[in-house]
């Protein structure tokens, strides 16, 4: 699966997504597209910082997955922006965040239809 690839599609199907990034097991943000005509809520270290809480609380509930399984979806409402993460096939976290009034479980039932099993 091309991440690249997948991030664009995402902003293309879903016009209430802002951001679209792919976090690796190590904690990196390998890959982002976001949407240009949305205004950024967060400067530069500000994203890392929120990418680094993901991944924080990302392994921190891996301790449990022995016991109640992978986390397959995680949902944050803000204010202003909904984050939501997936697990990925390849080990990987997709993180999108939207805009705060959007259906998030319709945004992750289309990304899902992107996803390649």
């Amino acid at each position: 699966m091309d991440h690249n690839d997948l991030c664009q599609k995402i902003l293309e199907l879903v016009p209430q997504v802002r951001f679209s990034g792919i976090l690796n097991s190590r904690g990196d943000l390998a890959v982002q597209s976001n949407r240009r005509d949305s205004g950024k809520l967060l400067n530069e270290d500000e994203v890392k910082m929120s990418v680094h809480y993901t991944y924080q609380r990302w392994t921190s509930i891996q301790n449990l997955a022995h016991k109640i399984g992978k986390e397959k979806t995680n949902i944050t409402e803000f204010e202003k922006v909904t984050l939501i993460s997936l697990l990925l096939n390849d080990g990987n976290l997709l993180l999108l965040s939207s805009e705060p009034a959007a259906n998030y479980m319709e945004i992750i039932s289309k990304v899902k239809q992107l996803i390649p099993n």
